[in-house]
Formats: structure tokens, C-alpha cells, sequence
């Protein structure tokens, strides 16, 4: 975690003097008996002072900060079908705006086909719904291209039922297929991408569609049928997509026995860039990549050839990172601080390559989740994995990363935000917390460990998490000029927090989550200040409400618990404009 970010930083003497005229101001009118007759100062019981810079902000993200992502596999398990639920679009509608990344492990086996006859690629066959509903679905497919606007449905709970049911069975499949690295082909019919752009622009999601990088000529030049069909019949619908190619290019060895060296990956974004200029449509439409794995060695010299040879065509830079592998069996192996920490390491690996090689460049964490292969089941899904999520937020907004997707917003697996029952997750609950409160500009923190008997070299920072930003401008709750705070704190015990200099005597608004329910940390729900947090109904969120804490008085951080803080009155200079 970068030390600027968490550690004491003391831009001058003056801030430190600041701070300790401040200390010994409330140490005068702040005094508690103990024990013994004896008095403890303020001094001796705080533990944590807590500042920000409110002049300027370090780094400015994109207002589409917070991302998300959804896998090919959806069409294969059957839920694309049913991303026309209103519940599932108003959920995703709450995270907007946003980009809505559809890539991943099999987007090297997609294959776009325009067909008049859909019965013939309808996914599993006639016999994945009992026939009357499979007939319901197809009439009201044709009925959707009569309606203007958003195309929602209410599915029976039957039709629900059947569909878990199968996509439990598909999901063994997938998930062998993921362990195997044997991928068969996934089949992007004309209407499975209606269905997939209906759902992004009815939630208010921008879509961004992976094209198969592995679909290749015999002298291994990439071959663009596929994709040119389906750019121009995307242009002839007028859908608003950015694209990317390929998925994990420095793993086609592994997973395909088919070797595209970072080079040959350059020149087909070239191509495909000049692809896009030849349908007037997408003449100026943005293209993202090359999404290099987890950055290791391998993956580092990928990058560092894809840029150095062309690869500066991209709008963006992307590239992925997942914490653990589904071995994982025990909640602590999500609080370890090193685990945590390793994201920071990656992302200055990245960064020196792109600004060596093209210093302009917004880089994107265009895949991240807690866990590989669609995660643990009772953990990577539960209210543990939230301080791993929040971190990645946290650590990738103070290093300026543009974008963070969060694979995956809904689909197989235990990665999620939302359930197949369509009921949020911890996570999911979390992010909405983030996409409300917290907004693109992010401020340098300040803190100051003080403790009755320091130890050289310690300060408490590893388990005590706090990152600040301005307040997200689309809250109306909150005029500009206002900071959010957001803090995890991983201690098993609670921590107090003052704040001070330019934060000190202002009334905050606390948003504090904790685990809901018997199972502590493997809970998948979660409360607010207290209240459980359920969806009211098919369209309708619960009222977030902040608990108001009195001016000058100290945060204190339940045990393992994630908190937002908004600075109400505060009327800070980078956040007035």
C-alpha cells in the first residue's frame, strides 16, 4: 500500500505543530478519571489523528470509476435470457453510471452469428425449460421488438426455478472447462446481443464487447470475419459499444496451444483500429486492451512488448488481477494485510511500463475479484470478501487508476454482486454505499498513530485502512465542497479516530456496514448503522441512512467492520469546482 497514502505524512513541521496544538487544546478541556484518582489526557487515550489535504487532489479518476463486468458464459448457463428482469436491471441501474466490460476466460471462443432462424442457437435446447415456457420466451422476444424504450420482464418463479436448476449443472461444466483450460465455442447470436445491449443501456451502463483475438488465419494473422459481421450489425442498430480484444493474451499458450506474441497482438489492434475507422459508426469509437493476466513476469514482458510495438492505439490500458485461488478455505486468509498489499505491487509494475512507453495513457484494472476460477463458495461471496473488494478501490484510486471492473456483476460462481436469486450480495451493497458517497477526486490522507508507549518503526496502518475523496457530485444530499472518508478496519478489536486540522469540529455523517445475522464474517447480509439492507421491492432500494455524529466527536471503528464518513460542512477548495 503506498506509504503517501497510509502512513503519517507530515508535508511540513507545520502540519505536525498544527496537529499537536490541536492535541493539547483538547487535552485542556477534555479530562477523564481513572483508577487511582489518577487523570488520562486526550493525548494518552487517542489512537488515531486523522487529516487531509484540502487544497487539490492528487489524482482525478473517471466518473465511471467504479465498473463492472459480465462473463460469455452467461449465454451458455441460459441467464442472458434473463437480463431483462426488472429487478436485475434496477440493481444494476443503482451502480450507473458505469462501463459494462462483457469478457473474460471465454472470449476467445465467441463467435458472432447473424441468423434469421434462432431456434437453431437458442443455447442447452428445447428442452431447458419445459416446453410452454421456452415458447413464452421466444413470443415475448418477438413482442420486445415492438416496444420503445427499456424492455423489461417479470419471469414466473417457475421459469426461475428450471433455469437455477440447469445453470447448477452448467456451472460443474464451466467450471471444469476453466480448470481443464479446454474451452469449447460460445455462439453470440444477433439476438443474444440485443438482449446483452437492452440490458446496459436500459441500466445506464456503457457496454464494452471483448472480439475474439484467437479466431485466426493459418499464417496466424488474426481473422476479422466474425467481427466485422458484428461491428456492422451493431452499426446497423446504432448501439452505442466500445471494444477490446482478446482476454489474457499472454495465456493462449496454456489455454488454446496457440502462441500470438505481443507483437502480432500490436498489429491486430492496429487492424482493428483501422476496422472500426472503416464502418462510420465506430469511426471514433474507443478501444481498450491488451488485458495481460495478473502481472508476473511473463505478463510484464507482454505488456512491455505490446506497447513498446503499437500498442499505444488502445485508449486505454488494461490489465487484470484476482487476490487467491479457490483453494482458500478460511475467512482470515481474506484479512491478511500481505494479500491486501499485493495489489499495490502489481499496479507500480504496470504503471512503469506505461509511462515509459506511452506517459499519456489511462490505465484500467480491467478484471479484478477476490478469488480465480469463480471464487469459494460461503466466502469469497459473504461479507469477508468486502475489505478485499474496498481495498482494491481504495489502493487502485491512489495510485490513479482509471477504472475498476468488478468481475462480475452477475453471472456463475461465487464472484458476484448479485445472486441467482437476484438478491445483492455484501458487496454489491458496498458498492452502491461507494458509487453514492465517493466521487472521482481523490485527497491525500494524513495520519498520526499515537500511542502510550510507541514502539520504533509501528504505527497502526496495516490493519486500519483510510483512503478520502470528494463527495460524488451526483449525491444531492451533500453540497460540493463535502469529503468522504472511507475506512476499513481489520483489527479485531475497536479503533478511535480523531480528526483533526482542517477536519476538526465538523459534523460527519457515519454509513457504517457490519455483517448482518449469526454467521459474523460469512454473512451475506449486511446492516447499516445497525438496519439490515434488503431491497424493498423489484424497483425500490432501502433508504441508506447516515447516522449523524456531533461535531468533535472521535469515529469509533467496530472490530472487522468498513465505514464511509462524509465531512459535511467542510467546504473544501478541491472539491468546490
Amino acid at each position: 500500500m503506498p506509504r503517501q497514502f497510509l502512513c503519517p505524512v507530515f508535508g511540513s513541521s507545520l502540519w505536525l505543530a498544527l496537529i499537536l496544538q490541536s492535541l493539547i487544546s483538547s487535552a485542556v478541556t477534555y479530562r477523564k478519571p481513572v483508577s487511582g484518582g489518577k487523570r488520562q489526557s486526550f493525548l494518552e487515550r487517542t489512537l488515531i489523528l486523522l487529516d487531509v489535504n484540502t487544497r487539490s487532489p492528487v489524482k482525478v479518476l473517471n466518473d465511471n470509476f467504479l465498473s463492472l463486468q459480465l462473463d460469455p458464459s452467461i449465454i451458455k448457463d441460459g441467464w442472458l435470457d434473463f437480463l431483462s428482469s426488472k429487478r436485475l436491471v434496477t440493481l444494476a441501474r443503482g451502480l450507473s453510471p458505469a462501463y459494462l466490460r462483457f469478457g473474460g476466460k471465454r472470449t476467445d471462443f465467441l463467435q458472432f452469428h447473424n441468423l434469421k432462424n434462432l431456434a437453431k442457437f437458442r443455447g442447452p435446447g428445447p428442452d431447458y425449460y419445459l416446453k410452454n415456457y421456452e415458447d413464452d420466451i421466444v413470443r415475448s422476444d418477438f413482442a420486445l421488438d415492438k416496444q420503445k424504450g427499456c424492455k423489461l420482464a417479470s419471469h414466473p418463479d417457475m421459469m426461475l426455478e428450471l433455469q437455477r436448476e440447469k445453470a447448477a449443472q452448467m456451472q460443474q461444466v464451466l467450471l471444469k472447462e476453466q480448470l481443464s483450460n479446454i474451452y469449447s465455442d460460445v455462439t453470440l447470436t444477433a439476438r443474444s446481443l440485443d438482449k446483452l445491449y437492452n440490458f446496459a443501456d436500459c441500466a445506464g451502463l456503457h457496454l464494452i464487447l471483448g472480439l475474439n483475438a484467437l479466431h485466426r488465419n493459418p499464417d496466424n494473422s488474426w481473422n476479422t470475419s466474425s467481427a466485422l459481421s458484428l461491428l456492422k450489425y451493431s452499426a446497423g442498430k446504432k448501439y452505442n459499444i466500445s471494444w477490446e480484444l482478446g482476454n489474457e493474451p499472454n495465456s493462449y499458450r496454456t489455454m488454446a496451444a496457440l502462441s500470438v506474441n505481443s507483437s502480432r497482438l500490436a498489429q491486430d489492434y492496429s487492424l482493428l483500429r483501422t476496422l472500426l475507422q472503416s464502418v462510420r459508426f465506430y469511426s471514433r469509437a474507443n478501444l481498450y486492451g491488451p488485458n495481460i493476466g495478473r502481472p508476473q513476469k511473463n505478463a510484464i514482458m507482454f505488456l512491455d512488448g505490446f506497447m513498446k510495438n503499437g500498442g499505444s492505439v488502445v485508449d486505454a490500458v488494461t490489465w487484470q488481477h484476482y487476490y487467491i485461488d479457490r483453494r482458500v478455505t478460511k475467512v482470515e486468509d481474506f484479512l491478511k494485510t500481505r494479500l491486501l498489499d499485493t495489489l499495490s505491487e502489481q499496479i507500480t509494475k504496470v504503471l512503469k511500463i506505461v509511462q515509459t512507453r506511452a506517459p499519456e495513457k489511462r490505465v484500467w484494472l480491467g478484471g479484478v475479484g477476490p478469488a480465480w476460477a469463480g471464487g469459494t463458495n460461503n466466502l469469497s461471496d459473504t461479507f469477508a470478501a468486502g475489505f478485499l473488494w474496498l481495498n482494491t478501490l481504495g489502493i487502485a484510486a491512489a495510485h490513479g487508476i482509471d477504472v475498476v471492473l468488478r468481475h462480475s456483476f452477475f453471472d456463475y460462481g461465487y464472484n458476484h454482486l448479485v445472486d441467482q436469486h437476484f438478491n445483492p450480495l455484501p458487496d454489491y451493497w458496498l458498492s452502491l454505499l461507494f458509487k453514492r458517497l465517493v466521487g472521482p477526486r481523490v485527497l491525500a490522507v494524513h495520519v498520526a498513530g499515537l500511542q502510550r508507549k510507541p514502539r520504533p518503526g509501528r504505527v497502526i496502518r496495516d490493519k486500519l485502512r483510510i483512503y478520502a475523496h470528494c463527495t460524488s457530485f451526483h449525491n444531492h444530499d451533500y453540497v460540493k465542497g463535502s469529503i468522504t472518508i472511507y475506512i476499513i478496519n481489520l483489527h479485531r478489536s475497536r479503533k478511535k479516530i480523531k480528526l483533526a486540522g482542517t477536519l476538526r469540529n465538523k459534523t460527519v455523517h457515519q454509513y457504517l456496514l457490519q455483517p448482518f445475522g449469526t454467521n459474523g464474517l460469512h454473512s451475506m447480509s449486511v446492516q447499516l448503522n445497525g438496519e439490515p439492507l434488503r431491497m424493498v421491492d423489484n424497483e425500490t432500494f432501502p433508504e441508506l441512512k447516515p447516522r449523524t455524529l456531533r461535531a468533535g466527536r472521535t469515529i469509533a471503528m467496530p472490530p472487522v467492520s468498513i465505514g464511509f464518513y462524509v465531512i459535511k460542512n467542510i467546504n473544501a477548495y478541491a472539491c468546490r469546482r
